[in-house]
């Protein structure tokens, strides 16, 4: 089994930060001053002022959002090493069952991000072309790249992800080299850091929420590095951090100086993130912007694939198919989600044709995320049973900031905010009916004594005018106590048809809130006859049943406690291995007493599942050794599972 392994501090560990965790919040200075640029108001874009004042927020955002939020305190709120908002809330949900929908609301709006994530950042990389080749169409290429880049996932990035370090140092150097450069324009422009002028824009600007819209892009990334946590550990985020943000400051920095020394350059839809390149350097620059663009877009891809297998072990959303191309640990493929990522990616770009319309979509749903986790984090710090006033002020703090940029962003609903909310809406609209549809089905099982069904399979196992059904007949159960079993399982063992064996086990998986965690216990009824296995395997394990039983069964027939060879008097002397029988027993609706509301949910989820991927595949069995049979679900007068 995987285990969970400390990812090393170094110069590799610093090289993978650089490479997975800043793709998203790296590229941003491709657009953000050009977003800041088109909501200033005309003939005051080069105003001296009003520019250091939005580098100052520049600044500040960066140092209060992302280096105290999330690389000082948010990071440190780790599960077994591995972060993001869902592994947060699996930290608290014993507590607080009720913060799912917390984390559905951030999960969700996270996965939208993630869509026009790589949508902006390809179409503003490839907007530099704009100046130097102006016949060339930027759609075409734009979409064929991102098309190009869902295509690969199925190979696995492994063989990629090794050059991705040295490409992103390469791609922070150059922008804080450009920046440096570009600053001795105006090299007072260094007065940014001086917290008065973002104070001073925001009170004199006309339309301060639309500037601060646009500041906000600066640290969308900020998300992607607590969520990466677990890929590149700890220190290496917070040393590789340092690194980082001078040279994005440096090159916010430039383009200000640029913008204040050129005032007759500037333009409707003019970038200076490319007009400060010299000429000579101009097409390096934008394949070196195209190279960080498909990296951020990468990482975003695979982040998403991330979300969605911890939102199927924390019963957020339906299981689907999980492939794991290469055994580096946490890479992992999900062909639904790719494709529906890739066709609403290109839809992106077809609706909204230019990276400035996207700007208007782009911010809104992450700023939701962020609050969300700010949540979280405060329901975290309580249960840790940190003093209240510390709690309160700092997540109050971070909260107090996030909803300023809200009301900021939540002024472009109309212009495309809409888009990615919509999205967002439908995604958390799939969890909560998921998440509450299991649960009604749950309490709707009832559960019977065991002892009795131990004592008749006893006889059913020795009485031989009953066909015999496999050598070790599996069951899958759902009851935790180890004294009761499902009714389900009790009507297709006995009651629908005697099912003879020669060893029978039940099985229950525990997923643990552990990422990497697997261990199991095993309970015997009847000696070399009747098993009940506890598996207790990590959310990020992915569920291999038919892999775990063997694995379990071996180890126990080494200890003499079961004898795994045929029964059959015909391969007895051949020492060949018995035939193992897997039996999955789904309750399907039928004339349950429910009020209106359950029956809706229950009916979407029925609705839901059917375009998901069965239990054979989400428990990893081979179909050829399972039987799947039905019993209807009546209501439950016991207690729920």
């Amino acid at each position: 089994m995987k285990h969970h392994h400390k990812v090393p501090f170094g110069i590799m560990g610093l090289f993978m930060a650089i490479g997975i965790v800043y793709g998203d919040i790296g590229t941003s200075p491709l657009y953000v001053m050009k977003a800041i640029l088109n909501g200033l108001p005309a003939g005051k874009q080069s105003n001296a002022d009003y520019i250091i004042g939005a580098i100052s927020c520049i600044i500040w955002t960066l140092t209060l959002q992302t280096t105290i939020k999330y690389v000082l305190v948010t990071i440190r709120a780790d599960n077994r090493g591995e972060g993001g908002i869902l592994s947060l809330f699996a930290l608290i949900r014993k507590n607080y069952r009720w913060a799912y929908i917390i984390a559905a609301i951030g999960a969700a709006t996270l996965l939208a991000d993630g869509i026009i994530t790589p949508a902006i950042t390809v179409v503003s990389a490839v907007e530099g072309l704009n100046a130097l080749a102006p016949s060339v169409s930027i759609m075409p290429i734009s979409i064929l790249i991102i098309v190009l880049l869902f295509l690969i996932q199925p190979l696995g990035t492994a063989k990629l992800g090794k050059s991705f370090g040295g490409i992103m140092f390469l791609w922070f150097t150059m922008i804080g080299v450009l920046g440096i450069f570009a600053l001795a324009h105006y090299p007072v422009i260094l007065k940014a850091f001086n917290p008065m002028y973002a104070f001073t824009i925001l009170k004199t600007v006309p339309n301060a929420f639309v500037i601060l819209g646009a500041v906000f892009l600066c640290t969308t990334g900020a998300e992607a590095l607590y969520s990466d946590l677990g890929h590149c550990g700890l220190r290496n985020i917070r040393i590789s951090w340092i690194y980082v943000k001078i040279t994005l400051i440096l090159n916010y920095l430039g383009q200000g100086a640029w913008i204040i020394s050129h005032p007759q350059l500037i333009v409707k839809d003019v970038n200076p993130f490319f007009t400060i390149m010299p000429d000579w350097f101009s097409y390096i620059g934008v394949a070196m912007a195209t190279l960080a663009a498909i990296i951020a877009s990468q990482a975003l891809i695979s982040g998403s694939f991330t979300i969605i297998s911890e939102a199927i072990s924390l019963d957020l959303w339906p299981n689907i198919n999980i492939k794991y191309p290469t055994e580096i640990k946490g890479q992992m493929y999900i062909p639904g989600i790719n494709y529906a990522l890739l066709v609403m990616c290109v839809c992106m770009v077809l609706a909204f044709q230019s990276s400035s319309n996207m700007e208007a979509a782009y911010g809104l749903s992450i700023t939701i995320t962020m609050m969300m986790t700010t949540l979280l984090l405060f329901l975290y710090l309580h249960h840790l049973k940190k003093p209240l006033w510390m709690s309160i002020s700092l997540t109050g703090f971070f909260l107090s900031i996030e909803s300023i940029f809200f009301s900021a962003n939540a002024m472009k609903f109309a212009h495309g905010g809409y888009a990615t909310i919509l999205i967002a809406g439908v995604l958390f609209t799939i969890m909560l009916i998921w998440y509450n549809g299991r649960r009604i089905k749950n309490r709707a099982s009832t559960y019977e004594p065991i002892m009795p069904v131990i004592d008749t399979l006893n006889r059913i196992s020795s009485d031989e005018t009953i066909p015999k059904f496999a050598t070790h007949l599996v069951y899958v159960t759902r009851a935790k106590y180890l004294n009761e079993m499902e009714s389900k399982v009790i009507y297709s063992l006995i009651r629908k048809q005697p099912k003879r064996a020669d060893t029978y086990w039940f099985v229950y998986l525990h997923r643990s809130d552990d990422p990497y965690h697997f261990k199991y216990k095993v309970k015997t009824f009847t000696e070399q006859k009747i098993f009940r296995l506890d598996i207790y395997s990590g959310f990020k394990q992915g569920v291999h049943m038919d892999a775990f039983v063997h694995l379990i069964c071996k180890e126990m027939e080494e200890g003499g406690h079961v004898d795994l060879s045929s029964r059959y008097p015909s391969l007895i002397e051949t020492k060949t291995e018995g035939d193992f029988r897997f039996v999955v027993v789904e309750r399907i609706f039928r004339n349950l007493d429910l009020p209106p509301i359950k029956q809706m949910v229950l009916s979407a989820y029925y609705m839901i599942k059917q375009f998901t991927t069965s239990d054979t595949q989400i428990l990893d069995l081979d179909p050829s050794v399972v039987t799947l049979e039905y019993v209807p679900m009546k209501n439950s007068p016991t207690k729920a599972s």
